[in-house]
């Protein structure tokens, strides 16, 4: 057994074990707001149930007999209606009651693929009845023809929709559907690479695009198709890669899931293909990752995996906004003990379910590893535990192992910046804070008054103001050593001294920023004239040119 399937085998044993220890409700099911969680719980444990060297706290029938139960109460959930809108579609949250709730689009578009790769791995070990109930709802999935779509956005909609052309082509024979299939799927990678990625680290969208292919990879007879979704698999995994720490995706999200902020928590694909981690408690998003594997081109797990020296990746990519193709530019800093980044410009995305930029530090269990700063905006609730939903009111500067924040807000906008600060040692001074987190120190200049509130998992720095200003300066410990700095206490004593000048006009809401950056003495300047007004990006005295920015991977 090798370290890809003994870390497969953690997943799905952990999970299935999860699985067994669940109470069924009434309904017959564990889970009500996501069918997809029955189906992916059920899957995992018949997978433990059925493999003969695993060492599991049940009784391997009694488990098997549990997930088909569970898997025959989803598959009587679909519309099999051929007249319905939906026909081949399941419901996505269940509640009052399974029976009463509708249809919805999103659940079959990766779930049906995985069916028939369960299907193709399990058929055999399943019991006659279920057996030929999912080759019923396979066939009403087949034709039901959601997947019948062109290319459009090239997005993680239409990778499943293009995977589900291979895989239901091949199996069911049907020569014009594989075609199409091949041809979007060569589309799809001629636009990444000559546009690069719009979904820039989007979870859990990106991992849709993983496990859509890689099930196709796998499951793909064709010798030529199968190699191009290799070429696939190999420049998606070169894209995780390269943002790519400890389990933390470095930079700009375009979207994640609560669970997300202010930690990494979907992490299950990166742990089986990297595994520099230790597994997290929580697994909130289980899909396939125990179940389906493609190994990464070397080079990409040499970026990933032996990082001797810092690395820097500025790239940039077109999105479509508006109708409109717009070149946005994205950064990425890695070291050997943090990583930050993000993106040069504020886009509006689905939801406004963002990070504009963040420091990233090694997976660390159920605390966070994320710090950064934004103006809440739209989607924002105060009163829970999600710090996302940033405005557009922010410039950035970055450079290596620092960034540059401001906030210039217009006056019916209110005026709080809210920052987000991992667990660890810190300390709150009238000029700064500073702490150290894991392995790295970080000094945080706020330019006014802040308050910090304790939160699940991180702090909550809150600066009142219509123009704030920020400043991070992260450095590892090693570094820091060699500079005589030993403790937090040193690091406190040469960095008070070593705070930024702000200058802010409440009037018309213009802030400067400028700092010389500690590590290396790099001069560093970011101003605004106000609210929406163009900024001014200076480093060492020349003005910042995104247009040097190639086209990403």
């Amino acid at each position: 057994m090798n370290l890809y399937q003994a870390r497969m085998k953690t997943i799905v044993r952990k999970v299935a074990t999860t699985a067994w220890r669940q109470p069924l409700r009434e309904s017959g099911l564990w889970f009500h707001g996501d069918i997809r969680d029955n189906y992916y719980y059920a899957s995992y444990l018949f997978a433990a149930a059925v493999d003969p060297d695993e060492t599991l706290p049940f009784d391997r029938t009694e488990g098997k007999r549990l997930a088909e139960r569970v898997l025959l109460r989803v598959l009587q959930l679909q519309d099999q209606a051929a007249s319905s809108p939906t026909y081949g579609h399941w419901p996505l949250g269940l509640d009052p009651t399974p029976e009463q709730a509708k249809p919805h689009v999103l659940p079959v578009e990766l779930m049906g693929s995985l069916m028939v790769y369960f299907m193709h791995r399990y058929g055999v070990e399943l019991s006659p009845e279920l057996a030929a109930r999912f080759e019923d709802a396979l066939s009403h999935v087949y034709r039901s023809d959601f997947y019948r779509q062109p290319l459009r956005e090239y997005n993680h909609h239409e990778a499943k929709y293009t995977a589900a052309k291979l895989i239901l082509g091949q199996r069911y024979g049907d020569a014009a559907l594989f075609a199409d299939g091949k041809e979007c799927l060569r589309q799809t990678l001629a636009r990444l690479r000559l546009e690069g990625m719009a979904e820039y680290g989007a979870l859990p969208w990106f991992w849709h695009w993983i496990q859509a292919y890689t099930c196709a990879w796998v499951l793909m007879e064709d010798a030529e198709v199968k190699a191009e979704l290799a070429e696939m698999l190999d420049h998606l995994w070169t894209i995780r890669a390269t943002y790519y720490f400890k389990g933390a995706w470095v930079g700009a999200h375009a979207r994640g899931w609560p669970h997300d902020a202010p930690r990494d928590a979907n992490v299950l694909h990166d742990y089986v293909q990297f595994g520099d981690f230790e597994l997290p408690e929580a697994m909130p998003r289980t899909e396939y990752a125990g179940l389906l594997f493609y190994e990464a081109p070397a080079s990409a797990r040499v970026r990933a995996l032996a990082r001797d020296k810092p690395a820097e990746t500025i790239a940039a990519f077109l999105k479509e906004i508006g109708g409109v193709k717009q070149r946005l530019h994205s950064y990425a800093y890695l070291t050997d003990h943090f990583a930050v980044g993000g993106l040069w410009e504020r886009v509006e995305e689905f939801d406004n379910e963002q990070l504009r930029w963040l420091y990233s530090l090694p997976v660390r269990g159920e605390k966070g590893n994320q710090l950064y700063f934004f103006h809440p905006g739209k989607g924002y609730d105060p009163s829970g535990n999600d710090p996302r939903h940033q405005s557009e009111w922010t410039e950035v500067l970055y450079h290596h192992n620092v960034v540059m924040a401001v906030y210039s807000l217009p006056e019916k906008v209110p005026g709080q910046v809210n920052g987000v600060l991992p667990e660890g040692e810190w300390r709150f001074t009238a000029n700064g804070i500073f702490g150290k987190v894991e392995e790295t120190f970080f000094a945080v200049y706020v330019s006014g008054d802040y308050q910090v509130r304790e939160r699940s998992g991180y702090l909550q720095v809150e600066a009142e103001g219509c123009c704030v200003g920020i400043v991070v300066e992260a450095i590892g410990l090693p570094e820091a050593g060699e500079r005589g700095i030993k403790s937090l206490d040193d690091f406190i004593l040469m960095m008070k001294s070593h705070a930024p000048r702000f200058t802010a006009d409440v009037r018309t809401g213009r802030i400067d920023a400028s700092y010389t950056t500690y590590a290396e003495g790099i001069q560093l300047t970011l101003s605004v004239k106000g609210p929406g007004l163009p900024e001014d990006r200076w480093i060492n005295g020349e003005r910042v040119n995104l247009e040097s920015y190639s086209y990403s991977m």
